[in-house]
């Protein structure tokens, strides 16, 4: 994860370009992982449960949520000022609804936390009530933790979201996949769980009417063969056919997969045009000159 000084740093270049897709005209709602942080936030959990009481999942991800959001909204907002640009950014909480009767509540497989031995994984399963899986390479401390990853069902502040973007703002949501709550006797309850960050963005996307939805990743486009002699880079994708390469497994679950997934879904149900390209590529690939294009 890094020090805050270079969380924020990284995040000055990013807010640049992103400020930059804001001059063009464009509306944004902005979402974001919190794997490295709520991993070390996890970890600093387990380091001092001794001395203060652990905290549940849906609340580190609240914690981090307000975090990541803090800084995006502090260097996009000096981003937008340096450029001449009055436009307001506001971080939004984001609560989203997954069912507990998800089949994956009865097969975790998001592995977050620290690493155990032996001893220390029964001990985290019998005093904790962890899932644990082993991951065989790497060597004594191979257990890990667990979670369940359901399928986000509905963004719950969706409304107040469309609202602010009509008034002008900048959203940023859906942090970490947005924290995950069920629905109980009519109240809202967090569960332990994570949500995959590029699912409940389409499940927002959708709700809101957005007309695109774009993943800014660390390639500039999604390729079928990825570090193979054959590499294709795909351009201009219809949904079908991308589907098609989904199923015949060119994208691993752990990195494109779920962009694909999430990308194929927008398009599918709204009509609207998904784009998997690099951050210095954004503009490019929002005018086409660039990235990855899924349409219908």
């Amino acid at each position: 994860m890094g020090t805050a000084e270079d969380q924020l740093r990284n995040l000055r270049v990013t807010c640049d370009q992103i400020s930059e897709v804001v001059k063009r005209g464009y509306r944004l709602v902005i979402t974001h992982g919190n794997g490295p942080q709520v991993g070390d936030l996890s970890l600093q959990q387990e380091l001092a449960k001794g001395m203060v009481p652990p905290q549940p999942l849906d609340i580190l991800g609240a914690m981090t949520q307000g975090q990541i959001g803090y800084m995006i909204q502090q260097s996009l907002g000096n981003a937008l000022r340096g450029r001449g640009l009055d436009v307001p950014v506001v971080t939004v909480l984001t609560q989203v609804i997954v069912d507990p009767k998800d089949p994956a509540f009865e097969d975790p497989t998001k592995p977050i936390g620290p690493f155990y031995d032996e001893e220390e994984a029964k001990k985290a399963s019998e005093e904790r009530g962890f899932f644990i899986k082993e991951i065989k390479e790497f060597g004594d401390k191979r257990f890990r933790r667990v979670v369940p990853s359901p399928e986000p069902q509905e963004v719950v502040e969706r409304d107040a979201i469309r609202k602010l973007l009509e008034l002008g703002f900048i959203v940023i949501s859906v942090g970490g996949g947005g924290i995950p709550v069920i629905v109980e006797d009519g109240r809202l309850k967090g569960i332990e769980a994570v949500i995959d960050k590029d699912l409940a963005s389409e499940i927002l996307a959708e709700s809101i009417g957005a007309d695109v939805l774009m993943f800014l990743t660390d390639v500039d486009a999604a390729r079928l063969n990825y570090g193979k002699a054959n590499e294709v880079k795909l351009g201009r994708v219809s949904a079908a056919e991308m589907e098609r390469y989904y199923q015949e497994g060119h994208f691993p679950p752990g990195s494109m997969g779920p962009k694909v997934l999430a990308g194929i879904r927008f398009v599918k149900r709204t009509g609207g045009k998904a784009i998997i390209t690099s951050l210095d590529k954004a503009i490019d690939a929002l005018e086409g000159r660039s990235g990855t294009s899924i349409f219908r």
